[in-house]
């Protein structure tokens, strides 16, 4: 802020004693108690005032500017930082969805291959999901698949597995556990094609090497058999 001058009519001439009537008429003007004391307190205040100019100034508002300017820098600080685990975090838990729903994606492929085939490439259901399967788990379902393959031949069974949901029980690292919720038909000319119905959910225990998820176990949850029985 600018320094605030005084008025104009604050600094005036002190006007002298004026002589009387008998003074002039006598034709002499003496000074009146020319021997007395000049004021002291007169005396200081105008030398203070010699000294201040006749103007009055105010303290520098340096300090305060340079204390506004810490405080702006910190709060600055600490948004920004607030701002960058934010920011992180939200990235974070991003990641962690997409890969939700990369393991959820993978565990329904898996179980669509491993439960649907017909007749024609039953011989080769194996190999199709050796893709999603891993270690020891691949090697029980081939056995597994090798026993039923003559007679589903034979019988010339067609299945289909649909899924109806997926959701990833756990997550940790390179460990996922998804629940697989199905629906089954299945169909063959020995029963006149009329399909047999099956609702079937599935654990799926999965594991990640380089960069995919792979099946080490699974088990069945629930079953039901909700083929129309005849009256």
């Amino acid at each position: 802020m600018e320094d605030q001058q005084p008025a104009a009519g604050d600094l005036t001439d002190d006007v002298g004693p004026t002589a009387s009537d008998d003074e002039i008429d006598s034709g002499t003007t003496e000074p009146a108690d020319a021997d007395a004391e000049p004021d002291e307190e007169g005396e200081e205040t105008a030398d203070a005032a010699a000294e201040d100019g006749g103007t009055r100034t105010r303290r520098p508002a340096g300090k305060l500017v340079a204390v506004a300017v810490a405080l702006a820098a910190v709060l600055f600080v600490g948004s920004a930082a607030f701002a960058g685990a934010t920011v992180q975090q939200y990235l974070a838990d991003r990641a962690t969805a997409a890969t939700k729903l990369k393991v959820a994606r993978t565990a329904a492929n898996a179980i669509t291959t491993l439960w649907t085939y017909t007749p024609e490439n039953m011989d080769t259901l194996a190999d199709r999901a050796a893709s999603y399967l891993s270690g020891d788990f691949e090697a029980q379902y081939r056995k597994f698949v090798d026993a039923i393959v003559a007679p589903n031949k034979q019988a010339k069974i067609t299945n289909r597995t649909q899924v109806t949901g997926a959701a990833v029980e756990s997550l940790d690292d390179s460990d996922a556990v998804v629940i697989v919720y199905t629906n089954t038909t299945s169909t063959s000319p020995l029963t006149n094609n009329v399909p047999s119905l099956k609702y079937l959910s599935y654990r799926l225990f999965m594991k990640r090497a380089n960069a995919r998820w792979l099946v080490t176990r699974m088990s069945t949850i629930t079953s039901l058999d909700l083929t129309p029985q005849p009256s």
